[in-house]
């Protein structure tokens, strides 16, 4: 039987197995390499391309199954580790935030969790933007957040549909970036239980348990990050409600708290010393005042000098209560508890006029500062740190929507009759994010 001849193995290169493995150290290897001095195939020729057989090909990463893909965790930033990359992330300005949530599925999961806000809040980097909702000359509502920072108005989804035409709905601010609606009337449903809420965090509008009771035009306000609730109209028949309720989104669950004296239509309220401060009309409409401790469960009457030299809008900073004394947010007055008794504390002299358009809609503390917001979507930070500093310092007009009229043109809009109020504000809040 003739024996078959055996062929060397075929490679593929593009020169000799002396150009590729003379450096072999191994005793006894360069005898084997073809062109070397003791090659045992000295027919093979050194540039000579000859072929063999494939070798395995490597699995390519899209063919590799997905599982094992996704056991391969891929970086924020290429090329730096992930706290790295976080640190770089969390100190982008916060009007940019809407963009980098774009980016992709990591960056979007990662801007819209608690973490990354934390640790803006906790480096200090966290931003406050104000919140503004505003009805229209059609009874719709519309909203809009003004960044103090760029001086920019910046886009948000739009109001949830049963809130475009509600009336007489509570609006708060819970954990510092959460902004509730709730409460209100339908003008086709009536009065109604819904609680919604925005998130600062996620650019959304999400569903939160329903109050106990239908209400509208009642009071409300954030006592310890728990949301109070209490008085106003209920659903036909009922007229005015004395009972109140409290949220706490740590429980997600709303609770009933001890009733008012009293009931009431609230047109005013603040929180000044741990206390919950209402004002507003009774059932044969005569002016009314409460006051609720929380920590008692308590309601009671009260009447003294400051809710007699009490105005709204008012707020309080740093343990100071202020409100405003005059219509378009020229000067603001302060109470002091030791007299009992309000006085001026800040005037801009720089009256402003009398139209509707101008008339001061809210007063909020920003940055350490009051903000002032007006009808006409201007807003004004007065510092009130230092005392000793000239009083037309003290006021900073920020240019948003709408401008200042002269005082000529808001006399000739007001003998012509056109100084109508077209628009209005229906509440304002500051979000932190």
């Amino acid at each position: 039987m003739m024996q078959r001849s055996i062929h060397p193995a075929q490679v593929e290169t593009s020169s000799c197995y002396c150009a590729v493995d003379t450096g072999f150290t191994v005793t006894g290897a360069r005898k084997l390499v073809a062109g070397a001095k003791h090659c045992t195939r000295p027919e093979i020729k050194p540039c000579t391309v000859v072929t063999k057989s494939r070798p395995k090909r490597e699995v390519a990463p899209k063919s590799r199954p997905k599982s094992e893909r996704n056991r391969t965790p891929s970086q924020l930033l290429p090329g730096l580790p992930d706290d790295l990359a976080i640190a770089c992330l969390v100190r982008v300005p916060r009007c940019h935030h809407r963009k980098l949530r774009t980016v992709c599925k990591k960056w979007y999961r990662l801007l819209t969790g608690n973490y990354f806000y934390s640790l803006r809040k906790t480096l200090g980097i966290a931003e406050e933007w104000i919140y503004v909702m505003k009805r229209d000359k059609d009874g719709r509502i519309s909203w809009h957040a003004f960044d103090p920072r760029y001086q920019l108005w910046q886009p948000l989804p739009p109001v949830p549909v049963e809130y475009c035409e509600a009336i007489g709905f509570g609006c708060a601010v819970l954990s510092g970036c959460h902004l509730y609606l709730f409460g209100g009337k339908d003008p086709v449903k009536g009065s109604t239980r819904r609680v919604v809420y925005y998130s600062a965090r996620t650019n959304k509008w999400h569903r939160a348990p329903d109050m106990l009771r239908r209400r509208h035009f009642f009071g409300c306000c954030v006592i310890n990050n728990c949301l109070y609730v209490a008085g106003g109209e209920g659903e036909v028949g009922q007229r005015l409600l004395r009972c109140a309720e409290v949220f706490d989104p740590n429980k997600n669950k709303w609770s009933y708290i001890s009733e008012m004296t009293t009931a009431m239509v609230p047109f005013i309220g603040v929180v000044y010393e741990g206390k919950w401060f209402l004002k507003g009309l009774g059932s044969h409409r005569q002016v009314i005042s409460e006051a609720f401790v929380p920590t008692a469960n308590h309601w009671s009457p009260i009447m003294d000098g400051m809710v007699n030299g009490w105005r709204n809008p008012s707020t309080c900073l740093n343990g100071q209560l202020y409100a405003l004394d005059c219509q378009d947010g020229c000067k603001l007055r302060v109470y002091d508890g030791a007299s009992d008794s309000w006085s001026v504390s800040v005037d801009s002299r720089l009256h402003l006029g009398n139209s509707q358009a101008l008339e001061a809609a809210a007063l909020l503390p920003l940055g350490g500062k009051l903000c002032i917001i007006r009808n006409n979507m201007s807003i004004t930070l007065v510092n009130m740190e230092n005392a000793n500093t000239p009083q037309t310092q003290l006021w900073d007009t920020i240019a948003g929507k709408g401008s200042f009229k002269s005082v000529v043109t808001n006399l000739l809009s007001g003998i012509a009759g056109r100084g109508r109020l077209k628009e209005h504000i229906v509440h304002c809040q500051v979000l932190q994010a």
